[in-house]
């Protein structure tokens, strides 16, 4: 499954030497840490030549001590510049000179399913994987997550979190994601968001995302755009239906009293059957901070309840300067 230099239209070593090692340490009180843990490890990719690496966010979030381990085997510390709740990405500056080569930002609305790509890790041909892309299609994340079309590899990259996706000129076309179950590694197969099969696929954040917000996310540390409305909760599709998995703690969800395994059958008065179609007319109420109206059945018992949603970054803590 590792790439081949004779496979390729470019250098693969000096490329691959563009993606690096992340180590990210995070305080036990951070809100994030029961779910997604203290200590984080993946992969990010250099954009720039003055050290900026871009990564998948949440191995960042609410991070204090970030390693970054570059391709001769030399770490060196980082500095959480910000991360987007929307897209998924996250940037890291390097507290140090790097003599690496960086990677160009390609264009993701071009990549072609079936178009031969690596999904690289930090560490060289053997972190990487030679793989093709099986389908462009939306993404539902039960964590309120929605990407219109995100990009699905395989076969699968073990270790996905922040892996860079290679496109066949050597560009950046995305950051891995998630590893999920797909139904197919042809690319003639469509490919549902849903994780319903035995085949190994990655799910990846497109690049086209990151261009519009990338001075944002670098200066101010995140978009400069208006929240929109999280309601902590953690949902997933059950036939035509949404289910609570369960709420975060101290979140909206949670205040308002919702639970786990209550159904959401309406927002608004809309009636919802998906998770995309939940996420959208949430967030098509208004910006953070509106009220939602929610109708929900919880042991066949139907009834209205109104969340107060908020802006999720205010519950994190924001980047430690250095």
């Amino acid at each position: 499954m590792q790439p081949k230099p004779e496979d390729y239209d470019y250098e693969l070593d000096e490329v691959l030497d563009a993606v690096v090692g992340i180590r990210a340490l995070v305080p036990s009180d951070a809100f994030t840490a029961e779910i997604l843990g203290t200590e984080r490890v993946g992969h990010g990719a250099l954009i720039r030549s003055d050290g900026l690496v871009l990564t998948i966010g949440y191995l960042i979030t609410e991070a204090e001590t970030i390693w970054i381990s570059l391709s001769g085997g030399r770490t060196v510390p980082g500095h959480v510049l910000g991360y987007d709740q929307e897209t998924g990405f996250g940037l890291v500056q390097a507290l140090a000179h790097l003599d690496e080569p960086t990677l160009p930002l390609g264009r993701s609305g071009d990549a072609e399913v079936g178009m031969r790509v690596v999904v690289a890790g930090g560490g060289g041909r053997g972190r990487s994987v030679a793989a093709r892309i099986i389908a462009k299609q939306e993404y539902a994340g039960y964590w309120e997550y929605l990407l219109d079309e995100a990009i699905y590899t395989a076969p699968a990259h073990p270790f996905w979190g922040g892996t860079a996706l290679i496109g066949p000129s050597g560009e950046l076309l995305g950051i891995g994601s998630l590893q999920i179950q797909a139904v197919s590694a042809d690319p003639e197969q469509p490919l549902p968001h849903r994780e319903r099969q035995s085949d190994e696929a990655n799910m990846i954040v497109p690049i086209d995302l990151l261009k519009p917000i990338l001075q944002d996310l670098a200066t101010i540390g995140r978009p400069n755009r208006p929240a929109r409305p999280w309601l902590g909760l953690y949902a997933t599709e059950v036939g035509s239906s949404v289910a609570l998995l369960g709420v975060a703690v101290r979140g909206p969800a949670q205040a308002a009293g919702l639970r786990e395994a209550d159904v959401v059958l309406a927002v608004a008065g809309a009636p919802v059957s998906s998770l995309a179609e939940l996420f959208r007319r949430v967030w098509a109420l208004g910006e953070a901070g509106v009220q939602v109206p929610l109708t929900v059945n919880r042991e066949g018992r139907t009834f209205e309840v109104t969340v107060r949603s908020t802006d999720r970054g205010k519950l994190l803590k924001g980047p430690v300067l250095h």
